[in-house]
This record gives structure tokens, sequence and C-alpha cells, in this order.
């Protein structure tokens, strides 16, 4: 019966069915018996999924609906939100996953029975993996948080604000801060921990996908299961989270090294503590200022890792939830550009042990906060905007930082590196000076070099070899050779100046001539041949022909025919697979994309395939071939793979190409123009036939591509010029 309060718009109904939203629209106006809207408002309804299956099935447009798509519909239906399913989904995953056999015992019965069995049980499990407490706990424990933060606050601590908005530091007039020791291998409580057992009554309305995901689990795995609805969620709802990408996350653990404690005061969806290489005897804290990404982190790493986990809720700049903690490592990618971190309440605050944060430099804060929190010898790894560098207000701090020997690198990162994706951020790596004299010398490296033309981020690869190398030669003899336009270590006296300016790219050689005199001698003769090839390729004079009214058939009737099969492109998948983006198709360029590392099946490509863009209004498609084969397919891309005993790719390709065709296909009713591709139309015509059109097509295609290279060496061409020019590294005659 609670399955029917599952439901879906016209969106989801679209994606149950494979086609666009125009397509839901139609039938809403041609079939009386269609499905009436059951919430939501009048511009964007809502309809029970039940109802909504039914009638695909009854239509004959659905034959089944996949598990997982089913279980998805029922957690973003949920009567209590996604987050709240997502929460009581990971509790029992957890569950299945560490005691399968009670989770069979439990689930026996009614729904009833389940929700009023589960609570004590997952209190049994959960609550030694994450620290979780019961409902009523809860509220005694978040009760004591509020009499102790009062009582801190006449001593102008901070006072506990769980706000998710706020995420900063503060500090003035400098106070040396001797911390507490904190045992090695004792675990830090936390005052207000991130998970509560569910109650009964509050399971109650889950049990049907509580099922559903048991199910799905016995098929994927408890692990993979939650890694794919939680990327689902995260997907589905870009604009409310700031994620990191995997491959910073795991440059950034790196970085920072084995540790038997690693804190993340920040932790977001938890991508910098999964990074870690964790083993059981490993503690990992995490904390964030919002309820529900505090949650869904500890459960999220509590079946990442056989590990201890401890989760927080509270804003930690002004509400530590472990204020005793000295971790070995701290890992944390802050909010940027924060201006309500709590500077004025915060002013005498203890961390401030290198000087209070002006208003203006939240990230100095997040730094301190790191520092404090880390034992002595321990590596704190930040990510960072280039502002916090060299920004006058923080001069003093960051003087005071190298002086101790605290900050030890400063690496920039490549453009698209990390959101916001159009400037390259900074990492810092930090370590809490001990008795040991403090190191004269800083590492400063710059891998922009590394920067890629595709949205798929930068060479990751290449980056992680050059700082990692870099780093690790540094750390061990507390100095390096120069590396030109790579890195080098640059004496703490020269740094401090009036600006303690430490951008990497103002304190390192400029990198060997790559476009001297040789080598644009070289650009300039690829591009003499590839002009002559383009000559050779330009098509022959276009003959007239008679207009031929071809009966037409389109892409829809095709794949339900068994002609072609249709697949879209993921959300996520292995993050060692390349992929295919949007932009890659449009550029003509190789796969230069990266999708968020999870569990959700990839879509990959093969040689004959078809591919076409659904945003950007471009009649543009791209025939995989050999080179191009294996890339996973990504967003907003459909995959087209025809039966070579009844379609040519190239005839395929070439007639969705044309802009008449594609005219009629495109949506136009948002800001961005949308492609059905089921709405594409393509000739009826023999095998035969099709293959004469397929090697014009295939000819044009050629043509294009030497265009293509054409445009980019002569650009390469033109920036050696004027580089070798203005370095003194070409002649001007």
């Amino acid at each position: 019966m609670q399955d029917n309060a599952t439901e879906v718009t016209a969106a989801e109904i679209a994606r149950l069915a494979g086609v666009g939203r125009a397509a839901v629209s139609n039938w809403r106006r041609r079939h009386a018996d269609f499905p009436k809207p059951v919430g939501g408002t009048e511009t964007s309804p809502s309809f029970a999924l039940v109802e909504v299956e039914s009638w695909l099935r009854h239509q004959g447009k659905l034959a089944e609906v996949p598990l997982r798509e089913r279980v998805w519909q029922q957690l973003a239906g949920h009567p209590e939100g996604p987050v709240t399913a997502l929460t009581h989904a990971g509790c029992v995953l957890l569950l299945i996953h560490d005691r399968p056999t009670v989770w069979l015992e439990v689930s026996a019965g009614s729904d009833e029975r389940l929700a009023a069995m589960l609570p004590g049980t997952l209190e049994q499990v959960i609550g030694p993996r994450v620290g979780a407490v019961s409902a009523s706990s809860a509220v005694n424990a978040a009760n004591a948080a509020n009499v102790a933060n009062t009582a801190k606050a006449a001593n102008l601590s901070p006072a506990v604000n769980t706000s998710p908005a706020v995420h900063a530091p503060p500090g003035r007039a400098p106070a040396v801060h001797t911390p507490t020791v904190h045992t090695p291998g004792a675990q830090a409580i936390p005052r207000a921990p991130a998970l509560h057992v569910p109650s009964g009554p509050e399971l109650l309305p889950s049990a049907p996908l509580l099922r559903g995901v048991a199910e799905l689990a016995a098929e994927m795995g408890a692990r993979q299961t939650f890694e794919f609805l939680i990327g689902r969620h995260l997907d589905a709802n870009p604009r409310q989270y700031t994620l990191t990408p995997t491959e910073l996350a795991r440059l950034m653990a790196d970085l920072a090294g084995a540790a038997d404690s690693v804190l993340d005061p920040a932790c977001g969806t938890g991508t910098l503590l999964r990074a870690v290489a964790a083993r059981p005897d490993q503690q990992l804290y995490a904390q964030d200022s919002a309820p529900d990404l505090a949650a869904l982190t500890a459960l999220r790493l509590a079946l990442h890792t056989r590990a201890t986990v401890r989760g927080a809720i509270g804003d930690t700049l002004r509400a530590d939830a472990y204020p005793e903690l000295r971790a070995e490592a701290v890992l944390c990618h802050p909010p940027f550009n924060e201006r309500n971190w709590g500077h004025d309440e915060l002013a005498y605050d203890p961390r401030w042990e290198y000087g209070f944060p002006a208003r203006n430099e939240s990230e100095l804060a997040w730094v301190q906060h790191a520092l404090a929190r880390l034992r002595d010898g321990g590596t704190a790894v930040l990510l960072m905007p280039p502002a916090s560098a060299s920004r006058r207000s923080g001069r003093r701090i960051r003087a005071d930082l190298l002086r101790r020997g605290a900050l030890r690198a400063v690496v920039a990162l490549p453009v698209g590196a990390a959101p916001p994706y159009n400037i390259p951020l900074h990492v810092w790596v930090l370590r809490r000076p001990g008795k040991a004299p403090a190191q004269p010398e800083v590492l400063l490296a710059d891998v922009g070099q590394f920067a890629t033309e595709g949205r798929g981020g930068p060479d990751w690869r290449a980056v992680r070899e050059s700082v990692l190398d870099a780093w690790r030669d540094f750390d061990r003899a507390g100095t390096l050779d120069e590396r030109p336009g790579l890195a080098r270590s640059v004496p703490v006296i020269e740094l401090l100046d009036d600006d303690v300016d430490l951008a990497p790219a103002r304190h390192l050689p400029p990198p060997p001539a790559a476009d001297g005199a040789e080598a644009l001698t070289a650009v300039r003769e690829r591009l003499g041949e590839t002009l002559r090839l383009t000559a050779d390729l330009t098509p022959p004079p276009a003959e007239a022909a008679q207009v031929t009214r071809w009966p037409l058939t389109t892409v829809g009737e095709l794949a339900r025919g068994g002609a072609l099969l249709l697949r879209t492109g993921g959300s996520g998948g292995h993050a060692r697979v390349p992929v295919l983006t949007d932009h890659d198709v449009f550029a003509g360029t190789a796969p230069s994309g990266a999708l968020p590392e999870s569990d959700e099946e990839a879509v990959l490509t093969e040689p004959g395939d078809v591919v076409l863009p659904v945003l950007g209004g471009g009649a543009v498609t791209r025939v995989i071939d050999e080179a191009t084969g294996g890339a996973a397919l990504g967003r907003n891309l459909v995959l087209l793979r025809p039966d070579p005993a009844s379609l040519d790719p190239w005839f395929l390709a070439g007639f969705l190409r044309g802009t008449a065709n594609n005219r009629q296909a495109s949506s136009y009713a948002s800001t961005a123009t949308r492609l059905d591709v089921r709405r594409l139309q393509l000739p009826r015509l023999p095998l035969d036939e099709q293959r004469r059109y397929g090697a014009r097509f295939r000819a044009l295609d050629e043509f294009e591509r030497a265009l293509r290279h054409a445009g980019r060496l002569g650009e390469q061409l033109v920036r050696g010029m004027y580089d070798g020019l203005t370095d003194g590294t070409v002649a001007p005659d």
C-alpha cells in the first residue's frame, strides 16, 4: 500500500519509457485513460508510480521496470523526501552488509513487523560502526550540547550553528594554543553524532523501499547499491552539492600519506575520506554543518571500509565536534569565500595560533583549524582558492606559517581540476611543527600545463606523477632541484617580503622552450601536409539531382523493430575508463572526460556505434572507430548501435545530421535546445543504397576532420610564433 505513495514526474516517466518529455505530454493529451495527477503543481504534476507502470505496460510501451529504476523511483518519491529515504536505505544496507542473516529474520512478515523490529537491530549494528545513537538518545545529546554551548558562550566560545551555508573560520590577535594531547589510538567521541537510528514509526513509510533495496543488494552488493543510489541523488541535484573530484581526492590523500587517524572537518559527501587507504585499525572522523550530508557520509564510509567511522553534525568553526582530537592527517575541501564564518564570535579562539584571520579570509581559518587538530608532525592537505596565496589581508598569517615551518608546499592545479572549474585552484600541504627545527625551504609547484581542452578535467595521470614525485623528493631531502616550469623549493626568507605571495607561477623558472624555431618549423611542415590533404579531400562539385520523396521511418520505430539499440549516457562508471563527452563529439577530439566513480554500469562504445548529443542544437554525429571504441558514454549523449544486417552506420550518421531533420526533432521549451532522438527520421532504403550514401558521408567526415586538424595546427603555429618572438627564441626575420 505504501508503494502507491511513490510519485513520479513527467520527466521520470519519460526516463522509465525511454522517450522524450514531449512524448509524455502527447500521451496525456491523446489518451483519456492516462493516469491523473496525484500531486505536484499544475505546471509540474506528479503521478502514482504503480498507475504509470500499469498504463505503460497496457500500451506496450514498457515490458518491465528494471529493479534499479524501480528502487530509485521509490526513493525519489518517498513522502519524507529522498534524503530521509537514502538514510533509511543506508542503515538497512549496512545491516545487510554486516549481518545478512539478521536482515532475513527481521524482514520476514509484514511491513509493520519489519518497522517494529528494525530499530533495535540497527542500533546493535550501526552504533558500534558509526557511533549512531537512538532517536531518544539523539534528543538528549542535543539538549546536553545546548547546555554546554550556553556555558561556553559566556567565555566567548563559539555558539552552535548548524546552518549548511556556514563554513569558515576567524581570528585576529594571535592567541597561542597549547593543545591537549590526544592519546594515539584512542577514539574521539563527537559531541553531536551524525546519525541516529530511526524509530519504528519513522521506518514504516520506508518499508517497501527497504525491501526493494535489499533485493537490489542481492544483485549488486550492499555497498554498490548505496553508491548507485547516492550517486543518482547527487546527479539529480547538482546545484545543491559542491563535489570533490575523485582523482583530486586521491591526490590529496596520497600527499597526506598513510595515517592511523584522519579527519575531514568539512566532509560533504565523504569523497576525501573514501580516498584514504583505510584499514580495520584506522579511525576516520567526519563533520559537516549539513545534517543530511553528515549522516549519508557516515553510512557511506561505514559501507566502504572496516575502519572505525565517527560522523558529527555542526559548523566546524563555531561548534567543533572533536576539540580533543589530535589526528595524524587532516583532509579538507573547505567552502570558499565565506563572510559569515564566525569572525565576530571567534576573536579569542585558541585555534588562531598563527594570527586572527580577517573577515574575508575564511580559508585561513580552516587552515589553522586543521593544524589545531593535528598531532605534532601530522600532515594536513587542503584545497584552497588561489587568492589565499596572495591576498594582502592574509599576508601576516602566511608569513607566520612559513616562519614556523607549518606550510610545506603550495601546488597550483590545472584549470578544470575542481569546482569552480574556471580558475586554477591550489593544494596546500601543511605539517604541525613539533620539536624539530623549522624547515628553511617550501615547495612550490605548478601543474597547470596538464590542463586539457575537454570538459573532463586535466590529465590526472600526469598531474599525479608530477606532484607526488616532486613532493616525495622534497619531503625526503628538505629541498628540490629546479624543475623548470614545474616545481622548485624556495627558501622561506625569499618569500617573506611585503606581500608574502605564495602563487607558484610567480616563483618558478620558465619552462624550457617547447616551441623553438625547430619545433615551429615541424609544425609548419605538418600544417602544409594537412592543407594538401584537405585539398585532396575536398568534395567534388555537387551534381543536381531530382528531388526524391523517400518513405520515411524514425529512430524510435527502428529501435522498437530491433534494427538498432538506443542507449543514453550515464552518470557514473569506472574511474579508469575514458569518457566520451558531448564536447568531444562537437570538437571531434579523443575521449577526454571523467565521470564520478560509482557502481552504476557505464555504457561502453563499440566500433560502428553512432553517437550524437541531445543538447546544444547542433546537427552533429560521430561514428565510433577502433581508437574510440571502449570509451564510456558521457552525459547528454545518445548511442545508436545499428544492426549491420539492416543499417549502415555511416548512412545512419549522415542522415541524422540533416538540419531540417534536427529542427523537427528538437524541443525549444527551455533555454537549451533538446533533441528527441527517437523522432529523427531516416529514409527506408535497401542496404546497398544505404552504403552508397554512407561512402559519401564518410568522405565528408574525413574532410571535416582534416579541416579541424589544420585549424589546430594553425593555432599552434601562431601561438608558438608569438611566444618565440616575445621570449627571444625566434628571430624576427
